[in-house]
């Protein structure tokens, strides 16, 4: 078997993220196809090159030392495919590359980066994992990304890269079904979830060890289960998990969205580019669609008007810019407080 680039991928993205399983969500595959690939990588050249454990995957010497020399190929054939890419967009019109983890606000923000510049490609990637959009960035395969930082989890950011700081704190609410006990409650404590499932994604950079951290800190140590948020929600509303949410998430009748007592869990929202790259642009449209993010979720709007909100500079002021909902119920978009609901779902 001869050694090709996307083996060398496959290496660095088990080097990177430390597990089978995220290497496999990151590149695409399925873990037992890329078990396979990685046991045939190290027939080939003869020897081991990961130590397997129950705390994942971690380079040996021998490992370390050829991850030494497939990391600039693999960023050099990057760089070859988005340069070529680049310049054929360029005879056809300007490309715009954005990448971004999960959120409410970016349907509103490709809408204004659309309006904004006609005749511009815009191409979304989006990919649970915020460091991996970082590298994506830094080897020139996208602009821009807009990604979460889970508080406590800091991001492995690369060399050349600019930042924008969206919400300093963004505090994350819990998802629940409508009729469990605690959803008859405006604010949830902690403890009144200690004997719930809760359902959180290991491949999203950090929510594991956090979410963790907040319990353990809270003295709790319920069950964890392991799945994408899309299967959480079908859980949640049969009661049988409950699981961290954004707080925009959008209202649903047979969910419940609630703020945690004290905000233990909050991530930090950053918009990154390389240095020299136009971003306070995209930065400005970011932040309108936030904005209109957070006013039509209820229980965040609620949350706002008690707490404000922790901003970067430029995109708004606190509270009172936040909760200024008049030009948006002018055009019928944000329904008045008064009509405030209680629905939504995880991330």
């Amino acid at each position: 078997m001869e050694l090709e680039v996307r083996h060398l991928r496959a290496l660095c993205a088990i080097a990177d993220t430390g597990s089978l399983h995220k290497a496999a969500r990151q590149l695409g595959m399925s873990q037992p196809s890329l078990t396979t690939q990685l046991r045939r990588i190290e027939n080939a050249l003869g020897a081991e090159l990961f130590a397997r454990g129950r705390t994942g995957c971690r380079p040996t010497p021998l490992g370390r030392s050829v991850l030494s020399r497939a990391r600039p190929l693999v960023e050099q054939m990057a760089t070859l495919i988005t340069e070529t890419r680049a310049a054929a967009a360029r005879v056809d019109g300007p490309l715009l590359r954005v990448g971004s983890t999960a959120s409410r606000a970016l349907p509103g923000w490709l809408r204004r980066l659309r309006q904004g510049r006609p005749g511009t490609d815009i191409a979304l990637h989006m990919d649970v994992s915020a460091n991996a959009l970082l590298r994506s960035v830094a080897s020139g395969q996208l602009d821009v990304a807009f990604v979460h930082e889970v508080e406590g989890c800091p991001l492995r950011v690369p060399e050349g890269l600019q930042e924008r700081v969206l919400v300093e704190r963004e505090p994350q609410f819990v998802s629940m079904a409508r009729d469990h006990p605690a959803a008859g409650r405006p604010v949830v404590e902690l403890t009144d979830l200690a004997e719930d499932r809760w359902m959180v994604d290991p491949t999203v950079d950090g929510e594991w060890d956090g979410l963790r951290r907040v319990l353990r800190e809270a003295g709790i140590d319920p069950p964890l289960l392991h799945g994408d948020y899309h299967t959480a929600a079908s859980l949640i509303v049969l009661g049988e998990a409950v699981a961290p949410c954004q707080p925009t998430s959008g209202p649903r009748e047979d969910m419940a969205i609630r703020p945690l007592r004290d905000d233990p869990l909050a991530v930090r929202l950053l918009l990154y580019a390389r240095r020299g790259a136009p971003l306070d642009p995209l930065y400005a449209d970011l932040a309108a669609a936030y904005r209109e993010a957070a006013l039509r979720a209820a229980p965040y709007r609620q949350w706002i008007r008690l707490h404000g909100l922790s901003v970067g500079p430029g995109m708004m002021t606190g509270m009172r810019d936040l909760v200024d909902v008049a030009p948006l119920m002018a055009e019928g978009r944000v329904r008045a407080w008064a009509a405030d609901g209680a629905g939504g779902e995880p991330r």
